[in-house]
């Protein structure tokens, strides 16, 4: 097993003899778990360092529409920049390999694994109440089409469970059309509900939340107002038990005077 950070959360991974006599690129290995139709998806040492590399498969490597379509997905998700979003370095021509998008190497676990490892925490439960909220927002603020975000595609970092989502730039527009937007909701519920069905106890608040994501007429309209209803959520939560903190303080002192 490599000790690669991605190679910790795929399976089936396949060592790529690679032949750089710059030493610049080593340890080259092939993470199928993580191939999309038409890329493949590696991890890498690059000056000893570990990255991802994400590349056209071999059938479409030599054909100008497909190496288009990737300059365009290092172009949008290059100028991306956020803490929750794995970030793209460079486009470079990989021996053994061939063009491929570089980004940081996500050391950690996919909520897909983490869900049928069943290795839930209730910090993983809050970072997709915000930090996969937080962004998603950025990448509607930045007009990104992409494809339907899924459990596969949200990373957790291994040591402290910070959230990074991959794969994000696939077209940038002038501005988002309502259906992008409401589909961005709709596939943030379908994980909600994935994660829910899963935990061993019920949270029927955000399960209230997720069904109305999922709903084709759902009332949130961007994703500024989903948080808004996540965060009215956590507030009301925090109203409860200050009253049941504040009765049982009553309780003990009443208690208190009564003995004294």
């Amino acid at each position: 097993m490599a000790t690669s950070g991605l190679s910790y959360i795929s399976k089936g991974e396949k060592n790529i003899p690679i032949e750089d006599p710059t030493g610049k690129w080593s340890d080259l290995y092939l993470l199928p778990e993580w191939e999309e139709k038409y890329y493949d998806v590696y991890t890498v040492k690059k000056h000893g360092k570990w990255v991802m590399l994400k590349a056209l498969k071999k059938e479409y490597a030599d054909k100008p529409e497909y190496q288009a379509m990737l300059e365009k997905e290092f172009d949008i998700r290059y100028n991306l920049c956020h803490p929750n979003i794995v970030m793209v370095n460079d486009l470079e021509v990989v021996p053994g390999v061939g063009k491929a998008i570089i980004t940081d190497d996500a050391y950690g676990y996919s909520l897909r694994r983490l869900i049928d490892e069943k290795r839930l925490t209730p910090k993983i439960i809050h970072r997709l109440q915000t930090q996969l909220l937080d962004a998603m927002e950025y990448i509607q603020e930045n007009h990104v089409q992409h494809r339907p975000i899924t459990p596969d595609s949200i990373l957790f970092t291994e040591y402290n469970e910070n959230l990074k989502l991959a794969n994000v730039g696939y077209d940038q527009t002038d501005s988002l059309s309502e259906q992008d937007t409401r589909a961005d909701i709709e596939s943030y519920g379908k994980v909600i509900n994935e994660v829910l069905d899963h935990l061993p106890t019920s949270l029927p608040k955000l399960r209230k939340i997720a069904g109305k994501c999922v709903n084709p007429n759902h009332p949130y309209r961007t994703v500024s107002d989903l948080q808004l209803a996540m965060e009215r959520r956590s507030s009301a939560q925090i109203y409860i038990f200050l009253c049941v903190f504040i009765v049982i303080m009553g309780v003990i002192l009443a208690w208190l005077t009564t003995k004294g």
